[in-house]
């Protein structure tokens, strides 16, 4: 399997200037992983050195145990059998789709060009467009035209550098599957970058979040939002409601200030800290419910599937917010019960 392996990479732009700091991540063959961050943490500049755009100063790539970079190698991009899905598709304008889709087919004769453009096109759910030109298509038609253009040589590994930024809201979540589809249908193994959330817990098989130019936390969506390493990465990657904890009950629960929270894992001989839960893990009840505490509803935000109620507790210095589907029973000013359901991380 063409695993992808990055080991102490780094780049700096100048004196002072550091982008990479020691960067160190692996991407299982055939998945599709996800690089998550702020701007400026270095996710870029991670892509363009796979790719071979960028020269790292020190540390190595690899993909499926070939050495992309490291002492001495400097692969050219022609070389690293690398596919690139840029941002807004880049297709070359003055080409029709089938022939941007066959432009990396080099050392191929015509029919088998021909077939494999064909396959790609069918691939992308394209089908039977490959005589239009790049401007009779849609933005989305675009970035699953540039997948299949990606796709086409049999890369080793793909890049897609933010490449849903330019489609609206309504269009991107199908475009998103429709890609992960392909991506899967081929076994290419996949490196997602993005500043989106949703986008990487929705589509990636592991998410990398990038700091400062270094990875995190590397994990499943699904652990990585469980179980943030910290609390910065827990706010990063979704709303966390942050609670003061004292450990009690032999480590297995945290005092808060909505009451007791039960923890996903031993406390490591901590004795206090920050508890990270999420608001869905709160519930609105009735004010004399027996393991509810009382507060005052501050602001209600309606999103249509469901609302975020911020409620004003004693012992924390701003409201707290709670995740509520469905109507809404409660406005601003009235008061309410808050109480916590399922566990939570503590953190120093």
């Amino acid at each position: 399997m063409n695993d992808l392996r990055i080991e102490r990479l780094t780049k700096s732009y100048g004196p002072g200037a550091p982008v990479l700091q020691g960067l160190d991540l692996t991407v299982p063959g055939g998945a599709l992983a996800a690089v998550l961050g702020p701007s400026g943490c270095g996710k870029t500049t991670l892509l363009r050195i796979v790719a071979g755009f960028l020269r790292a100063d020190t540390g190595t790539v690899t993909v499926g145990g070939r050495t992309l970079v490291g002492p001495g190698v400097q692969l050219p991009p022609e070389r690293r059998r690398v596919g690139i899905v840029p941002q807004e598709g880049a297709l070359f304008p003055h080409l029709s789709v089938a022939r941007n889709v066959a432009f990396g087919l080099t050392g191929l004769d015509r029919a088998e060009r021909r077939r494999r453009t064909e396959e790609m096109l069918e691939l992308v759910g394209l089908a039977g467009y490959g005589d239009r030109m790049p401007h009779e298509l849609s933005g989305g038609q675009q970035q699953r035209i540039a997948l299949a253009r990606a796709l086409a040589p049999r890369p080793e590994l793909v890049l897609l550098d933010e490449p849903f930024n330019a489609l609206d809201s309504a269009l991107r979540a199908g475009v998103r599957a429709d890609v992960r589809t392909a991506l899967r249908a081929t076994g290419a193994t996949a490196v997602l970058v993005t500043h989106d959330q949703q986008e990487a817990l929705s589509s990636a098989d592991v998410v990398a979040v990038v700091r400062e130019g270094r990875v995190a936390q590397c994990a499943t969506p699904q652990d990585l939002y469980r179980l943030p390493a910290d609390p910065w990465i827990a706010g990063f990657v979704g709303d966390a409601v942050l609670l003061p904890g004292t450990v009690g009950n032999g480590g297995a629960t945290a005092t808060t200030p909505l009451g007791p929270v039960t923890l996903a894992a031993p406390p490591g001989g901590r004795r206090t800290g920050t508890v990270v839960i999420r608001p869905e893990q709160l519930r609105l009840a009735d004010t004399d419910t027996a393991d509810a505490v009382r507060g005052t509803v501050t602001d209600v935000c309606f999103y249509g599937h469901d609302a975020m109620v911020s409620v004003a507790v004693d012992g924390m210095d701003a409201p707290v917010d709670v995740r509520v589907a469905g109507p809404l029973p409660i406005g601003p000013g009235e008061e309410t019960g808050v109480r916590v359901t399922g566990e939570a991380t503590l953190h120093a």
